[in-house]
């Protein structure tokens, strides 16, 4: 029988059943509540994610320090197979993650809160747009913000324009647009999605396996398959994190021997500062100073909005306010062709620039995926999928384009002036070529360097976290001793990837995040599609799906019946589905 105080729910008839409970109410899924996130404090420590992760990270560390050649050989033959069959794959991928964000929101979905029906959002808008202007991008920003647009203005890529002509200046903004503004986030944001609506909306642990529940059952996503991915993402997490930390001793390696004067910085003060900057995040992801380390990075934001006013106004101010309408045309015309870029458009040259481009970018953002992923998630709480795909595209893109035109803008201007920044600085020197040729250097060289590592230090504590959180089945709070050991970690395979580079020690942190990250882009496939069918039935969904279909019955029968003098009602119907209002029975076993 049917329950005339709501007709969607179905009371089971008195008297006794299998099961012992005299009665039974089923809530109809599409109008029952989240259930919100469950408590993810003090879990156990996963044995197994964490014994075969931390195991194969330590054998690659051990292999790294006592034959180093031997790694590197290996590295070298691995990424060359992936190069050869699977670049192509980075690079469908990477655009497919823009197209399938961008189709969340603008379609039905969008409207579907993370969290409940009636939830708001956790943090203000204002905060909000802040706190994702940190996430994910800093280190690279400081690292690649000269070097990037530059490259491609003195060696466009191949088969598009001349160097050094206002044709490869236009190629040279597209293409570091291209690098750094959807494509990236959009990647961030499958993750992010994937975890705030399984965790906020479904109450599932943080974990990425647990967004695995539609496609491969609740068993499996906390089973061997959901190990795996586990697995998979503290791997991706790790390597992620030790590329970010190389480029950073690379960076301040480069500024101490311009405001040290201490000559060509070798492996062994590359590695002192690796062990520096280990430290100092371990410190903060383990000392519980939360508001602490809130105040450093609100303190780095201000550093960099300081040094890039100061490079504006000081630099070709006019110039750069021309860029930036020519970069966002010219984004926006070549895109098609840029995202169609593979080995098959310009044969090894193509291969070659790409491994070193794109197929690395789009590697190294699938490695931060779990850690921003998970930051983004945590402050995006309340928001609809439509508004969260809003912002975390359009915001930090506004952000890079503004930045890539100061400091980009800036190096090609002196370059065409004839300062060759681009031949007289190594590549993690050229922000400090730049600065140099305007007033005051040595004080911005030692900006440079701060906002360097406190930018790494903010962002890989909570890499640490999210580590730790993986290898403790969910725990918001993972142990000390946790975090601390993939933080010391992070640091060995920072100094291992630089050690195997030899002398070109980025390309050794280049060619390891690309192998590192192939199998965690497979798994952002995967969590792409348990998202898509998680999201068909979503309470929301089922209630438009259930309106539209009863709905047109019911017009559909008043027009038959009563031509256009008819109402519709909403009342319970009789047991032979007869009633003498214009209705339509639903049963809730329709929808369960």
């Amino acid at each position: 029988m049917t329950d005339p105080s709501n007709p969607h729910v179905k009371r089971r008839p008195k008297g006794p059943r299998k099961g012992g409970d005299a009665a039974r109410r089923v809530v109809h899924p599409a109008i029952a509540d989240p259930p919100g996130p469950p408590n993810q404090s003090n879990l156990n420590l996963d044995k197994v994610v964490f014994g075969v992760a931390a195991v194969l990270a330590l054998a690659f560390c051990i292999w790294g320090f006592a034959n180093p050649i031997g790694l590197g050989t290996a590295s070298s033959s691995a990424l060359e197979w992936i190069e050869t069959n699977i670049g192509w794959f980075f690079v469908v991928v990477a655009t497919g993650f823009v197209v399938f964000v961008l189709w969340l929101a603008a379609g039905k979905f969008g409207r579907i809160p993370l969290g409940r029906d009636d939830e708001r959002p956790e943090f203000k808008t204002v905060s909000w747009v802040a706190m994702m202007f940190s996430a994910g991008m800093g280190i690279g920003l400081m690292f690649f913000g000269v070097n990037e647009p530059l490259t491609h203005f003195v060696e466009p890529p191949p088969g598009t324009a001349e160097a050094g002509t206002d044709a490869a200046l236009q190629t040279a903004m597209a293409t570091t647009l291209f690098h750094w503004t959807l494509h990236p986030w959009a990647i961030y944001a499958v993750v992010g999605l994937a975890i705030a609506y399984g965790t906020f909306r479904r109450g599932r642990k943080q974990l990425i396996s647990s967004a695995f529940a539609p496609l491969f059952g609740k068993k499996q996503a906390e089973g061997p398959a959901g190990k795996v991915i586990d697995i998979l993402a503290i791997f991706a997490t790790l390597f992620g994190s030790a590329t970010s930390l190389g480029l950073g001793a690379l960076q301040i390696g480069s500024g101490l021997e311009i405001v040290a004067g201490i000559g060509k910085v070798g492996n062994g003060i590359l590695i002192a500062i690796i062990v520096f900057l280990t430290i100092a995040f371990v410190l903060s992801a383990v000392s519980g100073v939360a508001k602490g380390i809130q105040l450093l990075s609100n303190i780095n934001m201000v550093l960099a909005i300081v040094l890039a006013a100061f490079v504006f106004v000081v630099g070709p101010t006019i110039f750069i306010l021309n860029l930036i309408p020519t970069a966002v045309g010219s984004y926006f015309s070549d895109l098609a062709e840029m995202a169609a870029r593979t080995a098959a458009s310009g044969g090894d040259p193509m291969a070659e620039w790409l491994q070193g481009m794109t197929v690395f970018y789009w590697a190294w953002w699938i490695s931060w995926t779990p850690f921003v992923g998970v930051f983004i998630a945590r402050i995006s709480r309340g928001r609809t999928i439509r508004q969260f795909v809003s912002g975390v595209l359009l915001v930090p893109s506004l952000v890079s384009l503004i930045w890539f035109c100061v400091f980009g803008g800036s190096a090609i201007f002196l370059q065409r002036s004839g300062v060759d920044i681009a031949s007289q600085a190594s590549t993690e020197a050229q922000l400090f070529g730049m600065l140099g040729q305007l007033p005051l250097p040595q004080v911005t060289a030692v900006l440079v360097m701060i906002l360097v590592a406190i930018f790494f230090v903010s962002g890989a504590d909570a890499a640490s976290v999210v580590m730790g959180t993986l290898s403790e089945s969910g725990s918001i709070e993972p142990s000390r001793w946790t975090v601390i050991f993939w933080g010391v970690l992070t640091g060995a395979v920072a100094a291992v990837m630089l050690i195997i580079g030899g002398k070109d020690a980025l390309s050794g942190l280049q060619n390891v995040t690309i192998i590192a990250a192939l199998p965690f882009a497979v798994v952002m496939v995967g969590l792409a599609i348990s998202l898509t069918k998680d999201l068909q039935h979503d309470p929301l969904i089922l209630r438009d799906n259930v309106s539209t279909e009863v709905i047109e019955k019911a017009v559909v029968t008043g027009l038959t019946k009563h031509g256009e003098d008819f109402e519709v009602v909403v009342e319970a119907t009789s047991p032979d589905g007869t009633s003498e209002r214009v209705g339509v029975k639903v049963s809730t076993d329709d929808h369960r």
